[in-house]
């Protein structure tokens, strides 16, 4: 969806036209594999934040145009809602000092931003979804003024035929309804791109998708939405029913939802491709001049413009993303788990034991995902979402015996993942430094059990605790959350009280 989009209506025949471009786009990726078009490996990574704007008070402010005209830069961009930015970090080779590298870039970007944004009264906040934030707030009116968004709203609402009903079991309970997908902009995450082969995609989707969980475990950062504290990671279950196009009946029927873990491990990048197709109904029937089959039998590259609007329309944990760069194609695995936040360190951290640990366990002979159903994967991603950094996972057994053993997230971190991540590092060719400093975040935070959900959290109590009501903690909350993220020391540091 990164790709500006104008349409005013879809008839029925944009449609067939649209479902049938989409079979050209998917016979044009088979021949692309058959042949052998994409790029060589080069080891490149990419880096995706999207942000949130407050004012001093902590509450969301609606301005991101104006903000961005004063920032000026093409690396920031609109996001869903009207107080969201996203920051697009150029690719890197992941290697050497990669990631000392980034954190300069930014702090250097984001102090920039900041500082612009303090001009009009505002500031960047980096936090999973922002606690202050009410239902009032997440209404169609306070969409980014952008087509595509307007059409994205417009089409998921049409399939519903109805609201969109928000019904989050956790520490408490918030059931509320909205009339747009305006709740959708509340989360904010950081996404993390890793160019692969095509004989090498399945192997890392599978290890990405098997150490979701793990990544939720650690990094949870959202605990808090419209004044309720829910789950540790609150986003994934927000984002499912924020842009869910099935009623009631058809998820009786067990028809799939677009934001979707998924059910089966892969064989290939064409596995995922060709289930969008299967699956899913066009949102934006949208269709190019281009004919991917003939721009291949001319000896050219296609673009493939449906099958990437289509796909950037089924929101999956871990996507595939096909491109084009200086006319040679790519295939991307972009894993989109992680929340923003808390500071500069923790995302680079976040980003290290994930790089690390995808390399280790792709490059493993029996493979994670040969020893574990996926069904006990997708159920780790739920429990960690439930509870942060206290869940339980399942993983299998060390040693000959194999089987399931379910383990605290911490000791499996600390004692079998920190060592495979610090491998894989080492297998990309980072240098020890850098690998040590930020696996070394979080093995601390597994050491002290906190992460930015459990630091919200317990900030909260304490606030409650001082006599605070609950709008005014939350909002306590956040301004004490931008005072520690501006010190730039990860959340493991940070205290809970003044």
């Amino acid at each position: 969806m990164g790709e500006e989009v104008v349409a005013d209506r879809f008839g029925l025949s944009d449609r067939q036209r649209y479902r049938r471009k989409l079979r050209r786009c998917l016979e044009g990726l088979e021949r692309l594999l058959e042949e052998r078009r994409f790029d060589r490996p080069r080891n490149l990574m990419g880096l995706e934040i999207e942000l949130n704007l407050a004012d001093p008070d902590g509450m969301p402010r609606m301005m991101n145009g104006e903000v961005l005209e004063r920032i000026a830069s093409q690396d920031f961009q609109t996001e869903l809602g009207q107080f969201n930015l996203e920051v697009n970090i150029v690719p890197h080779r992941l290697e050497g000092r990669v990631f000392d590298q980034l954190a300069e870039e930014l702090r250097t970007g984001l102090g920039y931003a900041d500082r612009q944004a303090r001009e009009v009264a505002a500031r960047i906040v980096m936090i999973g979804i922002l606690p202050t934030l009410a239902d009032t707030d997440l209404v169609r009116a306070n969409l980014t003024a952008m087509d595509r968004y307007r059409l994205l709203n417009d089409q998921i609402m049409a399939s519903r035929g109805e609201e969109v009903v928000l019904d989050i079991a956790g520490v408490e309970h918030l059931e509320c309804t909205s009339a747009s997908i305006a709740p959708e902009a509340a989360c904010t995450s950081v996404q993390l791109h890793l160019q692969v082969t095509p004989g090498r995609f399945a192997d890392v989707w599978n290890a990405a998708q098997a150490l979701a969980g793990v990544q939720i475990a650690m990094g949870a950062n959202s605990p808090f939405l419209f004044g309720r504290e829910l789950w540790r990671e609150s986003r994934p279950p927000l984002f499912l029913q924020a842009t869910d196009t099935r009623p009631p009946e058809l998820r009786a029927q067990g028809v799939r939802p677009r934001t979707w873990f998924g059910e089966r491990w892969i064989d290939s990048a064409h596995d995922l491709f060709a289930e969008n197709l299967r699956y899913y109904p066009a949102l934006l029937p949208i269709c190019a001049e281009e004919d991917p089959l003939r721009v291949l039998d001319s000896g050219g590259v296609p673009t493939l413009a449906e099958l990437v609007l289509h796909n950037g329309t089924v929101y999956r944990w871990n996507r595939p993303v096909y491109g084009v760069a200086d006319g040679v194609p790519h295939l991307r695995v972009e894993n989109r788990v992680l929340p923003a936040g808390p500071t500069v360190t923790d995302v680079l951290a976040n980003t290290a034991f994930y790089y690390g640990l995808v390399r280790a366990l792709a490059d493993e002979a029996r493979p994670v995902w040969s020893r574990m159903p996926f069904e006990r994967a997708s159920a780790n991603f739920d429990e960690a979402c439930r509870y942060g950094i206290d869940a339980q996972l399942w993983w299998p057994r060390a040693g000959r015996g194999g089987g399931l053993v379910r383990v605290p997230a911490v000791r499996l971190v600390r004692e079998e993942l920190l060592p495979l991540a610090e491998a894989g590092l080492d297998a990309w060719g980072v240098e020890a430094r850098d690998r040590d400093r930020y696996l070394g975040v979080i093995e601390e935070r597994c050491r002290l059990r906190t992460n930015g959900a459990a630091w919200q959290a317990a900030a909260y109590r304490r606030a409650g605790e001082s006599g605070l009501e609950r709008e005014k903690a939350l909002a306590a909350v956040t301004r004490r959350y931008c005072e520690l993220a501006a010190g730039g020391d990860p959340v493991h540091t940070w205290p809970t009280g003044p």
